[in-house]
């Protein structure tokens, strides 16, 4: 049998992520495919870079978080597109989470408004929702 949790506990562990990534985190956006992991270093172009509100993720409920607040970047960092995303400390130097970026509806990990960025365009996240496993 694998092991499973009870929801309180897949509550817990998800909102540890935001207590541990703190407040003020900064989300990055980049081109290609992700790292292997997150203590590999930033690969692509860093298209959008953004410092998330300082309750950037709603209370886990039911072994889901999902975003909270607006996640929007005013001016782009360059042109390119959006392939993947690394979520870091406030400043920059941790990543605590990586994932795949697409186009609302496109599945992936978090989505945006538009995964063709030009550079001083705005770039809006629309949806990130994580969800615990073992239940």
């Amino acid at each position: 049998m694998a092991l499973q949790y009870s929801v309180a506990v897949r509550n817990a562990q998800l909102d540890a992520l935001e207590s541990t990534t703190g407040t003020a985190a900064l989300l990055r956006i980049y081109s290609g495919a992700a790292p292997a992991n997150c203590a590999a270093a930033a690969s692509g172009t860093l298209l959008a870079e953004m410092t998330l509100p300082s309750d950037w993720m709603a209370a886990a409920s039911g072994g889901s978080k999902a975003l909270s607040g607006t996640w929007q970047d005013a001016s782009a960092n360059a042109t390119g597109t959006a392939g993947h995303f690394r979520l870091l400390d406030s400043g920059g130097t941790t990543c605590h989470a990586q994932g795949t970026a697409t186009a609302t509806g496109g599945g992936g990990d978090l989505t945006l408004d538009n995964t063709s960025i030009a550079s001083g365009q705005s770039v809006t996240i629309t949806s990130f929702t994580i969800t615990a496993g073992n239940a």
